[in-house]
């Protein structure tokens, strides 16, 4: 098993609240994580990670920014995530050099020998361009599904973290309810 010697996520504007990767990466390694959501970074100083500034320019650029100075392996996580664990990351951590793709053939997760692996591919069809680019398809429920409408919510294949709930919670309270 190859050491993580940090963990990068990237939660863009309208993730950047869910710190339930910072507590599932715990024992992994440092965490890294990238957003421009004031709210968000401060949750995620609290839980202890380092907070990098989003550049904007997308998914690649910030990636790019989270890994800046980070030397040897490391994970790749996306923030919309809500059923990630701490084992579904360990499990990550044991498949080198590998990703998890999306319900929708976009790319959730990655697993890097070395940071300077890291292309940015990223957008619709990007797990098979990863494929291509030599990293392994890993199957991991938990980073598979990620959360981008409403309707995601609903086909989780398990329960989401805490925070998520909590946040789904407060949403459902100040939606109009139909009639």
């Amino acid at each position: 098993m190859t050491a993580i010697r940090s963990v990068c996520v990237y939660c863009g504007s309208h993730v950047g609240r869910n710190g339930r990767h910072r507590e599932a990466a715990v024992g992994l390694g440092r965490v890294r994580v990238v957003t421009s959501d004031v709210a968000g970074a401060r949750i995620a100083r609290e839980l202890g990670a380092d907070v990098v500034a989003d550049p904007g320019g997308g998914q690649g650029g910030a990636v790019r920014a989270g890994l800046a100075g980070v030397v040897g392996a490391c994970l790749v996580v996306n923030a919309d995530l809500p059923c990630a664990t701490t084992e579904s990351l360990r499990r990550l951590e044991d498949a080198v050099d590998a990703f998890v793709a999306a319900t929708d053939g976009t790319t959730n997760a990655l697993h890097l020998s070395d940071a300077g692996r890291f292309v940015d591919v990223y957008g619709p069809g990007s797990a098979a361009r990863f494929a291509a680019g030599g990293l392994t398809a890993v199957s991991i429920p938990e980073l598979a599904h990620d959360v981008d409408t409403r309707d995601d919510l609903a086909r989780l294949p398990g329960q989401p973290g805490r925070r998520t709930a909590l946040v789904v919670s407060r949403h459902e309270l100040l939606m109009p309810t139909g009639g």
